[in-house]
This record gives structure tokens, C-alpha cells and sequence, in this order.
């Protein structure tokens, strides 16, 4: 998994490089806006119950007690639609489809007409005893369109045993097949411990599936639901910074007139609020976990030890930024123009101050949501 992290994020890294090269300027903007701001719909389909309403809050961080929560059971229409933004990235919205009628005959268009399912750019379609075949129909009738981000989740309550959950997933395989579905999947998901059992897989799926761009979006909106996935939100982030900092230096094939003053501290604490959010370290995050995982708040707290995993303020930034700019060498110049499309004539000073700046802040952030994790029991495996 490690290798694809590396590989998904190069490539958004070199897709940008590209732009630049040929001076397509907006697109790197374009990119920038999309990761900053997160612009994603995820679309959560099936039975609703206390198993569904606990997975869209964990994909959004939250709790059942915590304020805007999905509630069991839900106060919504069966056949109507809910839909959940995400309390640090309002543009990352979650929805709560109905489930698929049970009845025969079935049209899976009239369905995925009624709940808008195309405008989605992922459907996970949930179940927690059986699969249902008309919600296969709805899968193939995605495929036939080619909406290939669809997938099939088996939700695990706090009584299942795994040994339940195998024999109902080899249960839900055999009717895909059936119905006709090459190489079927079925992820098992424990909504309480995400980071268990097959949702890293259900997520590693979804990456690949994605356009780079929108899921590159999804990893930033989502908590930090387990060690790699921060590895993966660090990388996502240094190919953030590299984007804004290629704009505001000026870094192109043909020299842009960009003045130096771009890079100032506005840009760097967008990109930083934005990493202390996506890496859960603000007070309220922390709070939270705390409370889901039985630790007390100020002992997760305590560890932050960089400045802006605290509080992102514009004079933190500025200082970085001088830091950065007073310790450039030789040496370090170097490194950064390998960093740059093959192309480029040349990195602006500011446009290096900018990415030695930022990605060491980023650095520094990231060990200490790596210490958060590890301090609330959240580790890779079953």
C-alpha cells in the first residue's frame, strides 16, 4: 500500500509539473482551490440504522453525542435524502441515500435518477446482514455508464465476529457473481475502528478510482483515521505546496511577471489552516478523539510540539518564512531545482523560501499527529 501512497502522489506531483511546463497556469490554480478547498461528494447508500449513521460519522470524525452527528434513528424520510457537510471542510458533503426497493421488477435507473446518484463522486453501498440484488442492479447499471467509484461495504456492528462477517461477505460474493459481476469486492468495515479490517483497502480502491485531484480532496477532508493515512495527507500536502509555490514564485518555462510580495504570509497560512484541520490537530479534534478513544484531553494535547499545531497565526508563518529565507545555501538551492519541471528556466527565490518553509512546517506537524495516533491506540491492522 506504502508504494501506491508514494506513486498516487507523484503523480499528482508530476500532472502539476506538466502544467507549469507548458504554462497552463490555471490548471495549477484550478488544483490548488480543489485541494484547499476539499470539493468532494460522497454518497453513503442503504438500510438506515445505527451501523450506516456510525460510518458517516466516522468518515466525518465524529461521534454520536458530538453536535451535528447522524443520528439512529434517522429523523429523515425513508425515501428522502440527508445530507451531512463536514464541520472543518464545507465542501466535503456526505449524503445518506435511501436504500434500493426490495421489490420486483425493479429500475435501477428510476433509482439512481431519484437520488441524483451520477452527481456523486463516490457511492459506497452499505448492508449489514444481506446483499441485496436490486442493489447489484444499481452496480451494474453505474458500471454500464462508466461510474467505476462504486463499491460494496458489509458494516460490522460491535457484537459481529469476524467469523459472522466472512461467511455473510462469502454470502454477498456469490450472489455478485451471480448477477454477473467480474472479480467482485466486498469490504468489511468496522465503523468504530475504521482503521481496522478492510477499510484502508476501501479507501487504497477509491484513490485509484479517483481523478488525482478529487483523490488527493477526499484524503485531506477526511480525519486521520490511521498512520498511513497521514503519510498520505503529508505527501498530498508537499505537492500543495510545491503548486502554490510555483504560482507565487514564478516558476515557468516562459517567466511569468509575478512579483516576489505574492509569497507572503497569506498563502502560507491558508495551506497551513488547512493541514492543522486535515491532520485533526486543533483543539476541538483532539478533544474529540480524546473522548472517543477513553484518553484524557490534555495528555494528546501535550504533544504538539510545534508552535502551529496549536494555532496557525500569520506571525508564526512570517518567522518560517525569514528562517527560510535566511538559511538558504547553496546546497539547498540545488535540491529545489530538482524539484522543478524539466523545463522550468528558473526558481525564484521566493518560490524556494516558500517550499522550505512550508514543507518543514508540514514535517513538524506531521510527527505530531504520528504521536496523537500512537498516544489514543490507533494502529495499522486487523
Amino acid at each position: 500500500m506504502a508504494a501506491d501512497v508514494v506513486s498516487h502522489s507523484l503523480n499528482l506531483l508530476e500532472t502539476l509539473k506538466e502544467s507549469i511546463e507548458n504554462n497552463k497556469l490555471s490548471d495549477v490554480k484550478d488544483a490548488v482551490e480543489d485541494l484547499l478547498i476539499s470539493r468532494i461528494n460522497l454518497a453513503v447508500a442503504g438500510e438506515r440504522g445505527p451501523e450506516k449513521s456510525a460510518f458517516i460519522n466516522a468518515l466525518r470524525g465524529l461521534g454520536p453525542e458530538d453536535e451535528g452527528a447522524a443520528l439512529s434513528p434517522c429523523p429523515t424520510s425513508p425515501e428522502e435524502m440527508a445530507i451531512y457537510p463536514n464541520p472543518k471542510h464545507p465542501d466535503f458533503r456526505l449524503w445518506d441515500l435511501p436504500p434500493t426497493p426490495t421489490a420486483s421488477p425493479f429500475d435501477p435507473e428510476g433509482y439512481m435518477e431519484r437520488v441524483k446518484f451520477l452527481r456523486y463522486n463516490v457511492v459506497v453501498m452499505v448492508f449489514t446482514q444481506s446483499l441485496q440484488a436490486n442493489s447489484v442492479a444499481v452496480f451494474l447499471e453505474a458500471r454500464s455508464v462508466q461510474r467505476d467509484t462504486v463499491y460494496f461495504a458489509l458494516l460490522a456492528s460491535e457484537k459481529d465476529t469476524e467469523k459472522g462477517l466472512e461467511e455473510r461477505r462469502k454470502a454477498s460474493l456469490e450472489l455478485l457473481k451471480a448477477q454477473g459481476v467480474a472479480l467482485p469486492k466486498v469490504f468489511l468495515v468496522r465503523p468504530s475502528c475504521l482503521e481496522k479490517l478492510d477499510f484502508p483497502g476501501l479507501l487504497e480502491e477509491m484513490e485509484r478510482d479517483l481523478p488525482e485531484i478529487r483523490a488527493h480532496a477526499l484524503l485531506l477532508a477526511l480525519p486521520t483515521l490511521s498512520p498511513v493515512l497521514v503519510t498520505q495527507k503529508r505527501d498530498a500536502f508537499k505537492a500543495l505546496v510545491w503548486a502554490a509555490a510555483s504560482l507565487s514564485g514564478g516558476v515557468s518555462a516562459i517567466p511569468v511577471p509575478l512579483v516576489a510580495s505574492m509569497v507572503d504570509a497569506r498563502v502560507g497560512v491558508r495551506i497551513l489552516t488547512k493541514a492543522r484541520a486535515s491532520l485533526c490537530l486543533d483543539d476541538e479534534s483532539v478533544e474529540r478523539l480524546a473522548r472517543q478513544r477513553g484518553v484524557e484531553p490534555a495528555q494528546l494535547k501535550d504533544l504538539r510540539t510545534c508552535n502551529l499545531s496549536a494555532e496557525v497565526t500569520k506571525g508564526e508563518v512570517k518567522l518560517r518564512l525569514a528562517a527560510a529565507e535566511k538559511e538558504l545555501t547553496t546546497n539547498t538551492t540545488r535540491l529545489v531545482e530538482m524539484a522543478m519541471p524539466r523545463h522550468a528556466r528558473s526558481a525564484s527565490r521566493s518560490f524556494t523560501v516558500m517550499l522550505l518553509a512550508l514543507n518543514g512546517a508540514i514535517d513538524e506537524m506531521v510527527v505530531d499527529a504520528e504521536k496523537i495516533l500512537a498516544a489514543a491506540g490507533i494502529r495499522e491492522g486487523k
